[in-house]
């Protein structure tokens, strides 16, 4: 589905996608069972059952809950066998790594030969790879030695990379299911993300704490090999349901022989095909800059995640323990979740770029806030009101990725999307976690605000890119709403 940058009603084909690239977008099947509810069926969220089925909503929650354990799972485990803060943290960095890498190929895949035989792959390979770490793990010698850990760390890093990407690859089938609705899809397709971006907060909230629970509490072994089981059971299920069928594959397209300018041709029409080729040479370049710039979105977004974790466990080390960061940083990512419901209501004329840039400006001005609180109360009540803009932002991204990602590409860019996140996660703690070593948690708290002013540059450099683009398609005759 890809609403129109103004209006956000639903459009035809993604904006920055050049007309020979249009018509060669496959159509989504036909007949699959899919049948779009009518218009004011329910309310926005009670449509989305009707539009993929009853099953389908906890199936994909419940399925990406491995991945949201996985890197905790990782650091537990490897720093209670080895007795290494230095090794944990460089095996659950190794996680972090293997996911961002692994995504996006794991999205192409996808795009190419569909979702179904992908996500099969992936969960037996990515249970394989986790019992493969977990063996590895207890094969480490105590100590401090990163280099008698390269075992571990390379089990960590394919576990990683081959984790199945399905909260990006349930985004594609919600944008498949309400592209096929011929009234209400924009409220659909707002819904559903909406939903999507509360589901991963969530998972992303009790991952964590499901894995401290299970180590704390029985063996440190024990959240992975859970992760490993859920991974075996609900990712064939999601991989296996119905709306799989709804999302297109992507076609390869043979090369064509370029064309050769006929020396007998009139001088008017080889200048038309001149400036049709410069045409397309521009629309293309923006079409590249369209998709980048939602990816760096994210990889700010991710920044200002891991550096706010980071300076959250600097900042309860000075009072409590670190482990109470936890805690605190589930407090943003409950409001966060809430507030991405809310999107579903927002008024269509708030278009995506002016959401991205205001969720922005209030992130960067509320992330300031976090260099005032000297204990745990204030510091509540600071990330209770930060996380509201981050939920709406992270709908807003995804949205416009999805808008702009080229014909059978979707999954691709959904699935880099999400990798961007985890790889700014890694670069936010890295970063923070030298400026709290050496300077203090409030030296920490300055990352999360320059992420979140990147993030507005990024929304007005957006805001630009998709307009021209869209000016370009008119002055070309391709047709942009």
């Amino acid at each position: 589905m890809n609403p129109s940058l103004s209006s956000q009603a639903p459009a035809a084909t993604p904006p920055a996608v050049t007309a020979a690239a249009d018509t060669a977008k496959p159509e989504a099947p036909s007949g699959q069972g899919f049948p779009a509810p009518p218009a004011g069926t329910g309310g926005r969220f009670a449509r989305l059952p009707l539009l993929a089925g009853k099953g389908f909503i906890p199936i994909g929650l419940f399925a990406r809950l491995p991945l949201a354990m996985l890197t905790v799972g990782a650091l537990t485990l490897v720093t209670a066998v080895t007795g290494s803060y230095a090794v944990g943290g460089a095996a659950a960095g190794a996680v972090g790594i293997g996911s961002a890498l692994g995504a996006p190929v794991l999205g192409a895949w996808a795009d190419r030969l569909g979702q179904r035989p992908v996500l099969l792959f992936a969960a037996v390979f990515n249970t394989a790879a986790v019992v493969a770490l977990i063996l590895m793990a207890y094969l480490v010698p105590a100590g401090q030695d990163l280099a008698a850990a390269l075992p571990v760390l390379a089990a960590a890093f394919v576990a990683g990379a081959s984790c199945p990407q399905v909260g990006p690859l349930a985004r594609v089938r919600w944008m498949a299911l309400t592209a096929r609705s011929r009234s209400g899809n924009a409220e659909d397709l707002d819904a559903a993300l909406s939903y999507e971006s509360t589901a991963d907060e969530l998972t992303f909230v009790l991952g964590p704490a499901l894995v401290g629970i299970l180590a704390s509490l029985i063996a440190p072994w024990l959240p992975l090999a859970v992760a490993a089981a859920l991974t075996l059971t609900l990712v064939p299920a999601f991989a296996v349901h119905r709306t799989h069928l709804a999302v297109p594959l992507s076609v390869r397209r043979g090369r064509s022989a370029p064309a050769v300018a006929d020396r007998t041709a009139p001088h008017d029409a080889v200048a038309t095909s001149a400036d049709s080729a410069a045409g397309s040479r521009t629309t293309g370049s923006l079409a590249m800059a369209a998709v980048a710039l939602p990816f760096l979105a994210m990889l700010c977004m991710g920044t200002f995640f891991g550096s706010t974790q980071t300076g959250l466990s600097s900042f309860s080390a000075s009072f409590a323990t670190a482990e109470v960061a936890g805690l605190l940083y589930a407090v943003m990512g409950l409001s966060s979740a809430a507030a991405a419901l809310s999107v579903a209501y927002w008024s269509k004329r708030f278009t995506f770029p002016a959401r991205w840039m205001v969720s922005a400006v209030l992130m960067a001005g509320l992330a300031v806030l976090l260099l005032l609180p000297e204990s745990a109360f204030p510091m509540v009540l600071v990330l209770l009101v930060l996380g509201l803009p981050v939920g709406p932002l992270m709908v807003t991204v995804f949205a416009i990725g999805g808008e702009v990602a080229p014909a059978g590409r979707l999954g691709t860019v959904m699935t880099a999307l999400a990798s961007g996140i985890v790889a700014g996660t890694a670069l936010g703690s890295s970063v923070a976690g030298q400026l709290a070593q050496h300077h203090g948690y409030s030296a920490a708290f300055l990352v999360p605000v320059c992420a979140a002013t990147a993030l507005f540059l990024l929304g007005t450099a957006a805001a630009v890119v998709l307009r021209n683009g869209k000016a370009s398609r008119r002055g070309n005759g391709t047709g942009g709403r």
